[in-house]
């Protein structure tokens, strides 16, 4: 078989350059050659060299500004500059702006073949490191992913087989389950991954500034806006960004993220211009989409947009063999982030982790291991695991249903209606709801205030606040 000669392109306006490299090194390398930087610049498509030999001095298009010239293509080929006496500022304004190596003239044949090499040689190591390095970059990507079970090695196929592509990802499953770190990976593992990765969390910014957060504003649009704000989309424009709880984001938004989605622009919150963007979309949520349409909370035309591919996430309950892979990598993670040393945990403690019921799924064993190692007490599981049946703590995802139509619930018909934990759960709901109405009162609806007094945090406050429809009149 042939071996495959190094395309060496010489940008000189000498002739005699090339042809004398041609004549002395013809067995190893192809040459093709250009007079001055313009038509250079226009082999480097036409004739893909392996190689540039640069001339530093050339009437015309300088050398140094070919080398800037080829700096903003996508990809360019290593460049050797040929420098002649004095020219010693040129060449390090040169190796400044990437070339590799320099030969000075008048130079010697062989020279010049040792030069090649070395530079080619130093181009080939540095493609292995790059290859080894997004190797690398996927096996970490997986570290998140602890678990052998065979829903979680369906999850990780999927995400292989479309990270490199554009399609939106909705990716669904209860709360704790992991869904950042699928979305994080489809990013890692994608072209765009050098680029930002956004995210939002739709459920936690209020929705009259949802808006403005999301698409950015104009000067003047409301009172406070005093400059021009790039939102979020603009942000992680040639990047990814990823929308949490897409469940929760206010109908009345939904049509704008629908344009985003088919046309790649929208306008800002006050503005006029569209805003050109080209970003990925990756969504997340908890809820039942299909009959968020059928109650007219979600549009079925965005569903159906985003829903792209779909990557459902188990919960931990459906994933038992995983959990004390995960308790491992728990234990191992928080001892060294506490410099602690309590490295197991019992069989028995072991075997009541395994048949919890984990409606907090990953984020709540998380939480029990890492209050077992920052305490060096594993008899406290028993104690959180027993804290967690009590609260009546209910699972509320449920797996995709086909849309229809809304269909007419007959009442008490529910066998849920019976059950002991949802009583339970519904009457702490009531007696959280009048407490916090209370405190609020109490403090003149200072929040921060009541948050302090009820001994909880501020955002879980607003969040309650929400979910309980309280407000100053009632």
């Amino acid at each position: 078989m042939a071996k495959i000669k190094t395309k060496v392109l010489v940008i000189d306006d000498d002739p005699k350059v090339s042809w004398i490299l041609s004549e002395g090194l013809a067995s190893n390398f192809e040459f093709v050659s250009a007079r001055d930087g313009i038509e250079g610049i226009q082999m480097v498509s036409t004739e893909k060299p392996d190689l540039i030999l640069l001339d530093i001095k050339m009437p015309g298009m300088t050398g140094l500004e070919v080398l800037e010239k080829l700096n903003k293509l996508d990809t360019r080929p290593e460049v050797i500059m040929i420098s002649g006496h004095g020219e010693t500022s040129y060449v390090v304004d040169s190796m400044k702006h990437g070339a590799a190596d320099f030969i000075n003239k008048p130079f010697e044949v062989r020279e010049v073949e040792i030069h090649i090499n070395n530079v080619m040689e130093r181009s080939r190591l540095k493609k292995e490191v790059t290859e080894l390095k997004k190797e690398l970059q996927s096996k970490n990507v997986y570290n998140s992913f602890i678990g052998d079970s065979e829903g979680m090695h369906k999850v990780k196929a999927i995400i292989e087989q479309v990270a490199s592509s554009e399609l939106s990802v909705l990716i669904r499953g209860e709360s704790g389950t992991g869904k950042e770190i699928v979305a994080r990976s489809l990013h890692e593992l994608s072209n765009r991954k050098d680029q930002p990765f956004v995210k939002v969390n739709c459920a936690a910014i209020p929705r009259d500034l949802l808006e403005s957060e999301l698409f950015g504003y104009e000067k003047g649009a409301f009172t406070g806006a005093h400059k021009n704000k790039q939102g979020r989309f603009e942000l992680a424009n040639l990047g990814t960004i990823f929308l949490d709880e897409i469940g929760d984001m206010p109908l009345e938004l939904q049509s704008k993220l629908l344009q985003v989605l088919e046309q790649q622009e929208f306008v800002r919150v006050g503005g006029i211009n569209n805003i050109h963007v080209d970003v990925r979309i990756i969504c997340a949520t908890n809820k039942n989409l299909e009959q968020a349409i059928n109650q007219q909370f979600f549009r079925d035309d965005l569903f159906y947009r985003l829903n792209e591919i779909t990557i459902f996430l188990p919960p931990l309950r459906d994933r038992r063999e995983d959990i004390p892979l995960l308790v491992n990598h728990f234990l191992d993670k928080y001892n060294n982030l506490y410099n602690k040393k309590f490295y197991q945990f019992s069989p028995e403690i072991i075997n009541r982790l395994v048949s919890f019921e984990w409606p907090g799924n990953i984020r709540q064993l998380e939480n029990m291991v890492k209050q077992v190692v920052v305490r060096e007490d594993e008899s406290i599981i028993v104690e959180l695991i027993a804290s967690a049946h009590s609260q009546g703590i209910n699972v509320n995802f449920t797996q995709p249903q086909t849309v229809n139509n809304p269909q007419p619930v007959a009442v008490n018909s529910n066998p849920d209606d019976f059950s002991l934990k949802n009583r339970v759960g519904k009457t702490v709901a009531v007696e959280e709801k009048r407490l916090i109405a209370e405190v609020l009162n109490k403090t003149n609806w200072n929040r921060r205030k009541a948050a302090e007094l009820l001994q909880i945090s501020y955002r879980s406050l607003l969040y309650k606040i929400k979910d309980y429809d309280l407000n100053v009149t009632k």
